[in-house]
């Protein structure tokens, strides 16, 4: 076993103030780099790769006709010019220096993910402190994957802990048993995300089967029973959108202790970003049917009540 860096650094791609969806309280969401799933759905997909990625949004370009910095300081030839003589990226031969970036007025050019330090994540999030103390809430890691920066994501926790932060983090739920039982020891909260229970289905639409997924779930739960986990599942068209695929979810979840449930309906808010890094949104135009969702609640509501979170039950 590899000895755990004294002082461990790690990608981080954002960092999310005053969240109140991604558990109790109001919480700081940092959102670390790298995933070992390839969701047809992510509404991040700046967060697949675990180094820092390119952006473009061709819509801030001033043109070539007020700047070109981007194109002077690029030593790979990477940037020409479009028919509306604004900066266009050629991926192929982009060195991914990122000079473009640093030197854009506009920011039509800029980085998703920065490498940081344990301490300058703790620090940014202590800034919101007094939220947490009147709220209940604290930190949440999320990504990505955590657990993808597996001592990264251990050393933030741990120290969080230390400073009596409360402590969350969201998981898909691939990643080394022993390391997300590791985890498990700096965790107030788990989010688990269950996007389907076929096998098949779930390989088909993220790439990787879910058995590791469901095994790490249980091995979480015996190992910490006492760890509250909130099972979250994105309703995605023609993916899990039935009352089969959910329920299928609900039936493994509901003998465990300690378990509450939620239901994300599909968004497309994060297509716009594909376009920024150079890759193509994979479900199209999908729209979840509004008349689906509310099958899908009332059936939560009747038949699984209890496994719904105290603040989502409806009055």
């Amino acid at each position: 076993m590899s000895a755990v860096k004294k002082d461990p650094k790690g990608i981080v791609f954002n960092i999310q103030r005053y969240s109140v969806h991604d558990g109790p309280g109001i919480r700081t969401v940092v959102f670390l780099s790298g995933c070992p799933l390839s969701c047809r759905w992510c509404s991040n997909p700046e967060s697949q790769l675990i180094h820092p990625q390119l952006a473009y949004n061709r819509n801030k370009c001033l043109t070539f006709d007020q700047c070109n910095r981007c194109m002077e300081v690029c030593t790979a030839g990477a940037i020409q010019t479009d028919e509306e003589n604004r900066a266009r990226i050629n991926r192929g031969t982009c060195t991914k220096c990122m000079l473009c970036a640093e030197v854009c007025p506009s920011v039509a050019l800029k980085v998703y993910g920065e490498e940081k330090t344990v301490a300058e994540v703790i620090t940014a999030v202590e800034r919101d402190g007094a939220f947490y103390s009147r709220s209940g809430g604290g930190l949440t890691l999320s990504g990505g994957e955590p657990m993808h920066q597996t001592q990264f994501a251990i050393a933030i926790l741990k120290e969080a802990r230390r400073r009596r932060i409360h402590t969350a983090m969201e998981t898909c739920g691939f990643c080394d048993t022993e390391d997300l039982i590791a985890a498990g020891k700096y965790l107030n909260f788990l989010l688990f995300d269950i996007k389907v229970m076929d096998p098949q289905i779930h390989k088909m639409v993220t790439g990787v089967s879910n058995q590791l997924i469901l095994n790490n779930f249980k091995a979480v739960r015996e190992a910490w029973p006492e760890l509250p986990i909130l099972v979250r599942t994105p309703v995605i068209p023609d993916v899990n959108d039935s009352r089969e695929a959910i329920r299928a979810i609900l039936d493994f979840i509901t003998d465990f202790d300690k378990i509450s449930y939620e239901m994300l309906p599909y968004h497309r808010l994060g297509t716009p970003k594909y376009e920024y890094i150079g890759n193509t949104y994979q479900l199209g135009k999908a729209k979840l049917d509004e008349s689906v969702m509310a099958e899908l609640m009332a059936m939560l509501n009747d038949e699984y009540g209890h496994l719904i979170p105290v603040n989502k039950k409806s009055a």
